[in-house]
């Protein structure tokens, strides 16, 4: 058991799109990354996709519907199988919970990707 500090653990770099994990629960990856510009559309066909904004905002792209903002202190699920697309105008921070496994993209086998980077 530990504490992890999300704001030392951001501080750490300044790449986008590139979450590092910063701890564990049961068989998930809870991750740290920073938006900004936008990802391509992709959906994950066997899991859930979790969101939690900790700073700035982002804009959720569901195909077939009205983007949705999601601001500082907000959660935004995306249900699997569903296509999507994070942006953000300006840096944003975001706390992800993933399946250990699970790439990024949605596509692929997430039992030969590659592991996502620990700090």
């Amino acid at each position: 058991m530990s504490r992890v500090n999300l704001v030392e653990k951001l501080a750490l770099f300044s790449t986008h799109w590139d979450p590092k994990v910063v701890a564990d629960y049961n068989d998930n990856d809870i991750m740290v990354v920073k938006f900004q510009g936008e990802y391509p559309y992709h959906s994950h066909r066997d899991t859930d996709d979790f969101f939690l904004v900790l700073e700035g905002e982002m804009v959720m792209d569901i195909e077939s519907r009205e983007p949705e903002t999601v601001r500082a202190g907000e959660i935004y699920i995306v249900p699997k199988g569903v296509s999507h697309r994070p942006r953000a105008e300006n840096e944003c921070k975001v706390l992800l919970i993933e399946p250990k496994g699970e790439p990024n993209s949605g596509t692929g086998n997430s039992a030969t990707a590659a592991p996502k980077p620990r700090i």
